[in-house]
């Protein structure tokens, strides 16, 4: 398949769920590339964005099995990974049934994940990384393709515990869900509060398809002199002392090479641009770079900081 063709194919899943969420282009885009790149996405963004909606569109779109983690702070790790149960099979015989919990699905979106304790944020740890699930002494693959998307709150500080620098850095991106412009929120205003139909969506990849495409993602070829630059802008995050406290692991390096090329192959080339790695390089980087004293007092966020970074 030609990156051309995968272009029409992604053109597609854009098509439909634009049918659904209004605006949120962005947002969408960066969940695409992390799946493409085999990988998890954290979304952050204020309460009403769209962004549970968005995950759960992207599923339909995929006919990939979805299923939601309600994250609370009395949420076990079993609630997560599934448990054994005792089931009657007659003649007064009981034996031991594990029962899958929701982790057991493609897509699965881990709401509010900051809610919950540390010791059940750490149930999604294996499943994320290892693609598979321990119970007791028995281990239990998962079925591929398998993506967390998580959500986080960025004002609500109650009863929220933060994620361990290990946790975060497991997802590939750090997306941001910014406000709708005006007229696409007087569009989704008219969207929900007049009769119209409901929207069906019918999916337009498969499992098949997305397995697939993944395979192609790696497949994008990288000149020497980019990766050469993806990889002096991570070692810049650690030289920087005077604006970052901790730079990033060299995960990101191979985050922002395997992400740049998922975005080359939505955007319909066989070949990774220079822009494709400054466009992606912030989402990688948020999430794994810790300011220091300096920036802080300076009024600079993450963003700010890579951007300087970038120039």
């Amino acid at each position: 398949m030609k990156a051309q063709e995968v272009k029409v194919h992604l053109d597609q899943v854009f098509r439909e769920a634009g049918k659904v969420v209004i605006g949120q282009k962005e947002m969408i885009k960066q969940m695409l590339i992390a799946m493409l790149a085999d990988s998890h996405a954290l979304v952050e963004g204020y309460p009403g964005l769209a962004k549970t909606l968005a995950v759960r569109t992207l599923s339909s779109l995929m006919g990939l099995k979805f299923s939601r983690i309600q994250n609370t702070p009395d949420l076990m790790p079993s609630d997560i990974t599934g448990t054994y149960i005792l089931e009657e099979k007659g003649h007064g015989h009981r034996e031991f049934k594990f029962q899958e919990g929701p982790v057991f699905a493609n897509i699965v979106l881990a709401d509010e994940i900051n809610r919950a304790t540390p010791k059940s944020q750490s149930a999604l740890l294996e499943a994320m990384q290892e693609k598979q699930v321990t119970v007791g002494n028995k281990t239990f693959k998962l079925d591929k393709p398998f993506f967390v998307l998580a959500t986080q709150n960025p004002i609500e500080q109650e009863g929220t515990f933060q994620l361990p620098e290990a946790q975060s850095d497991r997802f590939l991106l750090k997306i941001k869900a910014d406000y709708p412009t005006f007229g696409e929120e007087i569009e989704i205003v008219n969207q929900y509060t007049e009769e119209g139909e409901s929207v069906i969506l019918k999916p337009v990849l498969s499992k098949e398809h997305i397995n697939y495409l993944q395979k192609l993602t790696r497949q994008v070829p990288v000149s020497n002199d980019l990766k050469k630059y993806a990889v002096d802008l991570i070692a810049r995050t650690r030289q920087k002392k005077d604006l970052i406290q901790y730079g990033a692991s060299p995960r990101a390096s191979i985050g922002v090479i395997l992400a740049a090329k998922a975005n080359a192959l939505i955007e319909g080339r066989n070949y990774v641009s220079k822009e494709d790695i400054n466009y992606i390089a912030p989402a990688v980087l948020r999430h794994r770079i810790i300011l220091s004293f300096e920036a802080e007092r300076n009024n600079m966020n993450e963003d700010d900081v890579i951007q300087k970074l970038l120039k």
